[in-house]
C-alpha cells in the first residue's frame, strides 16, 4: 500500500502538522509478536452487556451506528494500555495519515507529543509558522482555540491544529518559568521542512554553505570549527550529510559541532548512516528492545568512520528527539562526542501500523530503543556531559548559551 516502507522513529508524536515520514517510527505490516495472553480466557460477557445495554436503553438508540459502536471499543482497548502512541485509525484518520506519510501539506510546522499528560511542543521545525510566532520546544498547550487538551489525544490535536493555508489557529500556551498561560495566534502555510545547513566559523565572519551567500559578519569565539545543523533526519539526510562531510574535510577545520536541538527524529535508516560516519564498523548504535534481553536486536555502525580522532560537539535540547537521541546516545556511549545543552524530549518508542481492515488499522507500540549502553531513551531522555539550560529570554536576544558552551570546549 505504501510502497518501499522504511523504519523510522516515531516514539509515539504527532505524525502531523508538518510532513509526518520524518517523525515516525513505524512498521507497516503485519505482526507476528506473540502474546501470553489468551483471548479464550477473557471474559467478554460484560462487553456484551454493556452493548445490549446501549441498544436498549440509550434515549437515541434509533441513531446508533454499530460501526462506530465497534471503533469506539477499539479505540478504548487501545486506551487502556496507558501508552498515547498506541491509538486505532478509523477510515478518515487512516486516509489523513497516508496523507501525511505521501506529501507536505499545510500546517504551522512543529510537532507535538503528551509529556506528563500534557500535550506538549517537542520542536518547531525551522523556518515554519509555529517558529516565526515565537513557539518554543518545551511549551504546554492549554487549549487549541476554544477546546481543552486535557485528556486529548495527540491526534485529536492534530486534527484541531492543522488546516488549510492562510487560515489562523490560537495555541494557549504556558511556557516554564511564566505564571501566566499567552495565546498565540498562528497563520497556517505550506510546510517545507529543510534537512540541514552548515556553517564555517572563522575570524570576524559566518559563511553558510546551504545557499553560497555571506551571512551577517559577526565575530566568533573560535576559528577552527566547523557547524552542521541537522534538522531532521529524512529520507534526503544521509546524503546531504555526505555532502556536508566533503565540505567540512576540505574545509581544512579540525572541530566540529554537530547541531541536533530541534530535530524531532525522524528514520532510523537515517540515524544508523549518519553514525556509520564516526563509529567503526560492528559497533552498536542503537539497541531495539521488545521486551527483554531474548528479543533485542542490535542495530550497528557500516562502518565509514572517517571522523577518527577528531574534537566533536553534540548539541541538543529538549526539542531534540527519537533519530536525534539515537545519534547523540550513540556518539556520547561510544566517547566519541560530548554532549552539550538540555536534557533530551525522551521520545525512544517504535509503533507498528497493523491493517486491522480494508480501511482501518492499529497503530501500536511494539519496542523501545536503549542506547549501546542500555539506556532506555524513553525514560527521561538524554543527559548531556554539560548540562545549559535554553532560557526563552536568551532567545528572544539571539544569545545562544549552548553554542557558546560548544565553542568554548573546542577551544
Amino acid at each position: 500500500m505504501y510502497g518501499n516502507f522504511k523504519k523510522a522513529l516515531f516514539g509515539g508524536i504527532a505524525a502531523f502538522i508538518v510532513f509526518a515520514a520524518f517523525f515516525m517510527g513505524i512498521y507497516i505490516g503485519s505482526s507476528s509478536n506473540k502474546t501470553n495472553n489468551n483471548p479464550e480466557n477473557a471474559n467478554f460477557e460484560p462487553l456484551w452487556d454493556a452493548w445490549n445495554i446501549v441498544e436498549e436503553r440509550y434515549v437515541n438508540s434509533n441513531k446508533l451506528e454499530e460501526k462506530n459502536m465497534v471503533y469506539g471499543a477499539i479505540s478504548g482497548l487501545l486506551k487502556s494500555l496507558n501508552d498515547p502512541y498506541s491509538v486505532f485509525f478509523t477510515p478518515e484518520e487512516l486516509k489523513d495519515f497516508q496523507i501525511e506519510i505521501n506529501g507536505e501539506f499545510e500546517g504551522v510546522g512543529m510537532e507535538v507529543g503528551i509529556r506528563k499528560n500534557i500535550l506538549t511542543v517537542i520542536a518547531p521545525l525551522k523556518g515554519t509558522p509555529a517558529e516565526k510566532a515565537g513557539i518554543l520546544a518545551g511549551d504546554k498547550i492549554l487549549r487549541i482555540d476554544q477546546t481543552s487538551t486535557a485528556d486529548i489525544s495527540v491526534e485529536e490535536a492534530v486534527k484541531l491544529i492543522r488546516g488549510a493555508g492562510g487560515t489562523s489557529v490560537k495555541l494557549t500556551i504556558l511556557r516554564n518559568g511564566d505564571d501566566n498561560a499567552k495565546i498565540f495566534s498562528i497563520t497556517r502555510g505550506l510546510i517545507k521542512i529543510p534537512v540541514l545547513d552548515t556553517e564555517v566559523q572563522s575570524s570576524g565572519e559566518k559563511i553558510s554553505s546551504n545557499n553560497g551567500q555571506k551571512i551577517e559578519n559577526k565575530k566568533q569565539e573560535s576559528k577552527d570549527v566547523f557547524v552542521i545543523k541537522l534538522y531532521n533526519f529524512g529520507e534526503s539526510s544521509t546524503i546531504n550529510f555526505r555532502q556536508a562531510l566533503r565540505q567540512f574535510l576540505e574545509s581544512g577545520k579540525k572541530k566540529l559541532i554537530l547541531d541536533l536541538r530541534n530535530n524531532p527524529g525522524g528514520f532510523l535508516e537515517a540515524s544508523v548512516d549518519i553514525a556509520s560516519w564516526f563509529l567503526p564498523q560492528g559497533e552498536t548504535v542503537v539497541i531495539e528492545d521488545y521486551g527483554g534481553k531474548e528479543s533485542q536486536k542490535n542495530h550497528r555502525s557500516k562502518g565509514y568512520n572517517v571522523l577518527k580522532n577528531l574534537p566533536i560537539v553534540v548539541l541538543v535540547n529538549k526539542g531534540s528527539a527519537s533519530a536525534s537521541e539515537i545519534l547523540a546516545g550513540a556518539l556520547q556511549d561510544h566517547g566519541i562526542a560530548k554532549i552539550v545543552g538540555e536534557k533530551t524530549f525522551g521520545k525512544g518508542s517504535v509503533q507498528e501500523l497493523i491493517p486491522l481492515t480494508p480501511d482501518t488499522s492499529i497503530k501500536i507500540t511494539v519496542a523501545k530503543w536503549l542506547t549501546p549502553k542500555g539506556q532506555s531513551i524513553s525514560e527521561g531522555g538524554l543527559t548531556p556531559d554539560f548540562l545549559v539550560e535554553e532560557k526563552s529570554e536568551d532567545l528572544e536576544k539571539k544569545i545562544d548559551k549552548i553554542m557558546e558552551k560548544g565553542l568554548e570546549l573546542l577551544k
